[in-house]
């Protein structure tokens, strides 16, 4: 039997409605995530009234107003950004739990795609790092990671 493979599809060739929720704890981190993510959709030429942005309080927040997008069954991928990092307290393990398991679960219930773009590091170097430093914007990896997604769904459900 020969071997198919399914490579990612051109899909800003067939935009589809975005959502990107983003939260404003870490403020200079997230924004940053929010413009990468912003500039590689523009570099995608993706109209912008396919393109949804909601801002929430924090991480925790993000899987529910992810599933309130979903809901609406407009949005084809929600592209989640925030930024968890270590502090003193074990209160870094219970949001970052609560966060990845609300995302993984959201997006196994629905079958919407419902992009990581939370980062959990230990401090605010490697934050910056991964929000436009020397480890590149995490926001825009998830944007790439969401358009794929979704033209794999396509792929598999034709």
């Amino acid at each position: 039997m020969p071997i198919k493979e399914l490579n990612y599809k051109d899909a800003a060739a067939n935009p589809f409605p975005i959502a990107i929720v983003v939260s404003r704890f870490n403020d200079e981190v997230t924004s940053a995530l929010l413009k990468g993510a912003l500039e590689r959709l523009q570099a995608l030429n993706w109209p912008e009234e396919k393109i949804l942005v909601v801002h929430v309080p924090g991480a925790v927040e993000i899987p529910l107003i992810a599933k309130k997008v979903i809901e609406g069954q407009r949005y084809r991928a929600v592209v989640t950004l925030g930024a968890v990092i270590r502090g003193e307290t074990t209160h870094y393990d219970y949001v970052c739990q609560q966060v990845s398991d609300g995302c993984q679960r959201l997006a196994l219930d629905t079958g919407v795609p419902v992009i990581f773009g939370v980062l959990t590091t230990e401090n605010d170097d490697q934050a910056m790092a991964r929000a436009g430093g020397i480890m590149g914007n995490k926001g825009a990896d998830a944007v790439d990671a969401a358009v794929e997604m979704v033209s794999l769904s396509r792929t598999l459900t034709a």
